[in-house]
């Protein structure tokens, strides 16, 4: 059917209020679009896409979460006892374990979520999380079974971690292409809302448990807690993620391929074999960047959220449960503000907000961590302060800006492929190399060196990328909220506006 020309007069008000569409619109080699071209958005059921996605990423990082506050009791609990520090670190290299996979995870899901769909995908993940969360809980200690303590902890970790690598690749791919173009930064920031609500439960359970428990009782069996209550809590994520539809966008791609989607049953091997080598051999710039936003963003992420309770134990002599409240309350302040910094990368941009986020990282790292050092309560939570509010910069951004990358086509696998593969090498080994770097430099200030030179990175790639906020997705038509977006749409393509 041939494009139709837009009737009637430019309205140049339409033009203004849709400035970056209009650029994209004007390069597009067929610029020219119809009315049916344009995804008009049921804001109910973007909002149900968004809780299932968010909520489902809640319980995902919760069952993560609670390895990573639990790293000290399970280093006693699963490795022989002697040197602390030397348990501490197979604690962290246990947690580290599950990254290793998660890049096999994310070539696996990945590509396999571009052939059948982002949905059946994540229910997946889904289940392989609640799995291998629940099984942690029920294995015997060290004490008990001896070497097999550990190596069924590795299994089940790598479990957890080849499950997460089709997670927010999928989740943020959900997100981005059910969100209208000129909201997707504010639907996106509910992902990591999500997130931080995982790790926030996550916390508050361990909190709850050890101040009630206490230490030893822990260390006993209190430990098992969390994981046992993971399991159940993922079928409710399982639950919401099966009731929804596929996303607009991939319900367009599966349209033009009809003929190809019959068979896909039969080709998904090959297929997806055809899309990784796609990936890195023409999508490999793209993939570069991502890496780099991604290490980014992962080693401040995991610094704060994962690390500083251990940093706060370990070297600043603070109780388990004193150093999970401050790291409790600062959560808290990024769920109020989240939201907020949503809106504002819509309207102002990613690339301000990702470089806000990154610069200052790079430059309050050292004097938070020189007030987490003084040690009274304000000082260590100011400091927690710093850094939080550093990252809701990036986390309110990176899951608009991220899906933004990649076509399509292509977008769930090689978002999953660049984002897993940075997530193991500078996320999860984070509080790894931290605890090492510290322990064979003897400054407890290498947290901040090591968040700064990340941070450095990070600088360096936001400025590479492009603005993506209020554009349609790469390889999707554009998607806005009300059927008079769409008509003033079509009106704002004349050849030449003159005003």
């Amino acid at each position: 059917m041939a494009a139709t020309e837009p009737e009637g007069p430019v309205d140049p008000a339409a033009v203004r209020r849709h400035p970056r569409l209009f650029r994209t619109i004007k390069q597009r080699k067929n610029p020219r679009l119809r009315r049916s071209d344009i995804t008009v958005t049921d804001e109910a059921a973007v909002k149900r896409a968004v809780k299932a996605a968010s909520l489902g990423n809640a319980m995902e990082w919760f069952d993560f979460g609670i390895y990573s506050y639990l790293a000290v009791t399970l280093g006693h609990v699963f490795f022989p006892s002697g040197n602390s520090t030397v348990q501490l670190l197979s604690s962290f290299a246990t947690f580290a374990v599950a990254f290793l996979v998660r890049p096999l995870g994310g070539l696996f899901f990945g590509p396999l979520g571009d052939k059948i769909g982002r949905k059946q995908v994540l229910a997946l993940t889904m289940i392989m999380m609640a799995i291998g969360t629940g099984a942690i809980g029920l294995i015997p200690s060290y004490a008990s079974i001896g070497f097999w303590a550990p190596v069924l902890l590795i299994v089940f970790r790598l479990v957890q971690g080849f499950s997460t690598g089709g997670e927010y690749g999928g989740a943020s791919t959900f997100i981005a292409e059910y969100a209208p173009d000129k909201r997707r930064g504010f639907f996106g920031s509910f992902l990591e809302l999500g997130t931080l609500a995982g790790y926030i439960g996550a916390s508050g359970l361990v909190t709850g448990l050890t101040a009630l428990l206490g230490s030893d009782t822990m260390e006993a069996w209190g430990w098992r807690v969390p994981f046992l209550v993971a399991a159940p809590l993922g079928l409710i994520g399982l639950y919401l993620r099966l009731k929804l539809d596929e996303t607009p966008a991939f319900q367009k791609l599966e349209a033009e391929n009809a003929a190809r989607v019959s068979e896909v049953a039969d080709t998904v091997e090959t297929t997806t074999k055809e899309e990784l080598i796609d990936i890195f051999r023409v999508y490999w710039p793209t993939l570069i960047l991502c890496i780099a936003l991604v290490g980014a963003y992962n080693v401040a992420n995991y610094m704060l959220l994962s690390y500083m309770p251990t940093y706060l134990t370990d070297e600043m002599g603070y109780d388990d449960t004193h150093g999970l409240l401050l790291l409790l309350g600062t959560m808290a302040v990024l769920m109020l503000v989240i939201n907020q910094v949503g809106r504002l990368n819509d309207r102002y941009g990613r690339k301000p907000l990702l470089m806000t986020g990154m610069a200052g990282f790079f430059v309050l790292s050292a004097p938070a961590f020189l007030l987490v050092k003084q040690g009274s309560l304000v000082a260590v939570s100011t400091g927690m302060l710093l850094l939080g509010l550093c990252l809701v910069c990036l986390l309110g951004t990176m899951s608009a800006a991220l899906p933004a990358l990649f076509p399509t086509q292509v977008r769930y696998g090689s978002l999953s492929v660049g984002y897993n593969l940075s997530a193991s090498l500078f996320g999860g080994t984070t509080p790894l190399v931290i605890t090492g770097l510290i322990s064979v430099t003897g400054t407890d200030m290498m947290p901040a060196f090591y968040t700064m030179a990340a941070a450095l990175i990070g600088m360096v790639a936001v400025a590479c990328m492009k603005e993506t906020a209020q554009q349609p997705l790469a390889g999707s038509p554009p998607s806005v909220g009300t059927k008079e977006e769409a008509a003033e749409l079509v009106l704002a393509q004349a050849p030449e506006p003159k005003f």
